[in-house]
């Protein structure tokens, strides 16, 4: 087991080679039955949490420029028994954030719906890697990240300006992937759009928007790798994006 990536900093990487690893991960093979005990408790006390499928880390690892790892698939379940024990030498997570930056430059975010894993916590829509983001083996971000997004807040950021970089930020065990995409609306736009999506879903997993401005305290609810990125994005004035072009300006999607 290898998770050798600085921690508690910002840090820019090229690229991000995430590959799946078909076998049972070690972590989960090793704690079944703690898993289900947890998972029975975990789930009496909150129904609405479903049991899916998801990635969890069996090694990830800076080289260079380059964000490499290995994740197998494995149930929520075992992610939310792994969440007590986050210091295990076997896992580790990782998930991509889709960075929403407004016309005016304020960070457009969500508050997770009190019936999630996440209560009130005060993110960028995101979710974990699974099975669908893995083509050819190797894990599609901007796919991921497209999907996470338009399933929490109905926006559709393919083909939006992003930055040609991924920033990393680590602590606790966990990774978050951050990637700037450049939005053509100012912040209070794109919140009530989400608002409006948010209102016509039966079942919504938000609460809604969350508008983070430059100067503002940081919202209640928001995680530390969000404050850490918050501080970060605020911090840099001079800033640069892309027009995407026909591919993703950062391979991730290299044949195996």
């Amino acid at each position: 087991m290898a998770f050798d990536i600085p921690r508690d900093a910002m840090t820019p990487v090229a690229r991000v080679e995430l590959d799946r690893d078909p076998a049972p991960h070690p972590f989960e093979a090793a704690n079944r039955p703690e898993i289900d005990r947890n998972w029975a408790v975990e789930h009496a006390a909150n129904p609405a949490l479903f049991d899916g499928r998801m990635m969890l880390f069996s090694e990830l690892s800076l080289r260079g420029d380059v964000l490499a790892g290995r994740c197998h698939e494995v149930r929520y379940a075992t992610l939310l028994y792994w969440r007590k024990y986050p210091g295990t030498l076997l896992a580790e997570h990782a998930f991509a954030h889709a960075a929403l930056v407004a016309r005016d430059g304020a960070l457009v975010a969500i508050r997770m719906g009190r019936h999630t894993a996440n209560p009130g916590g005060v993110y960028f829509a995101a979710g974990s890697f699974e099975r669908e983001d893995f083509a050819g083996g190797r894990c599609d971000l901007p796919r991921n990240m497209a999907r996470e997004v338009g399933e929490e807040t109905g926006l559709d950021i393919a083909g939006l300006r992003q930055d040609p970089y991924y920033v990393l930020f680590s602590r606790n065990h966990s990774t978050a992937i951050f990637r700037r995409y450049w939005l053509d609306d100012d912040a209070e736009t794109v919140a009530g759009k989400i608002r409006a999506f948010v209102a016509a879903e039966t079942d919504p997993e938000i609460e809604g928007p969350v508008i983070i401005s430059a100067g503002e305290p940081l919202p209640a609810g928001i995680k530390p790798h969000m404050a850490a990125f918050c501080d970060w994005h605020f911090g840099r004035p001079q800033i640069t994006a892309i027009d995407a072009p026909s591919g993703d300006p950062i391979s991730n999607r290299d044949s195996p």
